[in-house]
C-alpha cells in the first residue's frame, strides 16, 4: 500500500504541476484529518472481527450536542465534554448490545446508525444549527478546526497526528492492544488463555465512538454549522480507509500506520480528480471500485497464505 500511494504521488506531480505545493499537501491533510481520526478507532473494531457502521451517525449526534451547548453560551469545555460523552456512550450502546445480546456487530450498528441519525434530528428539529464568533465561547472554540501553528499547519492535523500516535502506542505497547489482536485472530483460544473478551470488544465500539465524536467536534468548530444529516456516508470512507491499510476484514490483522497509509490513499486520489477537474460522482464511483478491489485483494492474500 505504501509503494501504492508513492505511485499515486508521482502520478498526480506528473499530471499536475500544483499537485506537489505545500499548500495543496497542506490541503490534503486537513482533508483527511477527520476520516483519519474516525479510521484509528475503526481499525481497533475491525481487527477484533467486528465493524461500526454508525459512526456517521456518532459524528452527527456529537456534533449537533455540542453545538447545542455553545448556543446556549456555555463554556467551550462544557461542550468538548458532552460531544466526546456522546461520542462514548454511543460506541458503550453498541458495544453492550453486540457483546451482551449476542447480535452480529454488522446488524447492531446498522441499526444505531438510524437510531443516532434519528436522535440527531430529533434534537435539532430538522433545522441546522449555525454558531459565529460573536457567541460566547464560539471564537475559542473555532480554533480546534480553523487554527493554524505557525500560520501553515492546521491544528486539526496536529490533533490527527496525536490520535496516530496514541493509536499506535496503544495497539502495539500494551497488553490491550496484543488483546485486541488476539480476540480477532481466536476468541475461543483468547477465552480460554483468560482473555475477557467481552471487555476488549465493548472497549473497542468505546473508542471507535469517542474518535468519531471527536472528528464530529472538529467538523463543528471548521464550519460552525450543523444538521441531524451530517456526516451521512462517512462510515463506507472510513471503513474502506481501514481496509485498503491492510487490515483484515475478518479479523486478526492490521496496523495504524496501514490505515494512515489507506487514508492519504484515499486523500490522494480524490485530490488529483478535484485537481483535474473530474465530478464528484466519479469520485464515489472510484471509491467504490477501491472498496471492491480492497477487499478482493485480501481475500487473495488470504488464500495464498492458507
Amino acid at each position: 500500500m505504501a509503494l501504492a500511494l508513492l505511485a499515486l504521488c508521482i502520478a498526480g506531480a506528473l499530471s499536475s504541476p500544483e499537485f506537489f505545493t505545500l499548500s495543496n499537501g497542506l490541503n490534503i491533510a486537513q482533508q483527511v484529518s477527520i476520516i483519519g481520526i474516525m479510521a484509528v478507532g475503526m481499525t481497533f473494531v475491525i481487527i477484533a472481527a467486528d465493524i461500526d457502521l454508525s459512526v456517521g451517525s456518532i459524528y452527527a449526534l456529537s456534533s449537533v450536542t455540542s453545538a447545542q451547548v455553545l448556543a446556549q453560551g456555555q463554556s467551550m469545555t462544557l461542550a468538548i465534554a458532552v460531544g466526546l460523552g456522546a461520542g462514548a456512550l454511543a460506541g458503550l450502546l453498541n458495544g453492550i448490545l453486540v457483546v451482551g445480546f449476542k447480535i452480529p456487530s454488522f446488524i447492531v450498528t446498522l441499526g444505531t446508525l438510524s437510531m443516532f441519525r434519528g436522535i440527531s434530528l430529533l434534537l435539532t428539529e430538522g433545522s441546522p444549527i449555525s454558531l459565529n464568533e460573536s457567541m460566547a465561547n464560539v471564537a475559542q472554540f473555532a480554533v480546534i478546526g480553523q487554527g493554524k501553528l505557525f500560520e501553515q499547519v492546521p491544528v486539526q492535523v496536529l490533533i490527527f497526528l496525536a490520535v496516530i500516535v496514541a493509536g499506535v502506542i496503544l495497539l502495539t505497547r500494551s497488553r490491550f492492544g496484543f488483546h485486541v489482536y488476539a480476540v480477532g485472530g481466536s476468541p475461543t483460544a483468547s477465552r480460554l488463555a483468560g482473555i475477557n473478551v467481552s471487555l476488549i470488544r465493548v472497549l473497542n465500539f468505546v473508542i471507535s465512538g469517542t474518535l468519531a465524536g471527536l472528528a464530529g467536534l472538529i467538523g463543528l468548530s471548521f464550519l460552525l454549522y450543523v444538521q441531524g444529516v451530517s456526516g451521512s456516508g462517512l462510515e463506507l470512507t472510513v471503513i474502506t480507509a481501514v481496509i485498503v491499510g491492510g487490515t483484515a476484514l475478518f479479523g486478526g490483522s492490521g496496523s495504524i500506520i496501514g490505515t494512515v497509509i489507506g487514508v492519504l490513499i484515499i486523500g490522494v486520489l480524490n485530490n488529483v480528480l478535484v485537481l483535474h477537474g473530474v465530478s464528484s460522482f466519479w469520485q464515489t464511483t472510484v471509491i467504490g471500485v477501491v472498496i471492491i478491489a480492497a477487499v478482493a485483494f485480501d481475500a487473495f492474500v488470504r488464500r495464498r497464505a492458507a
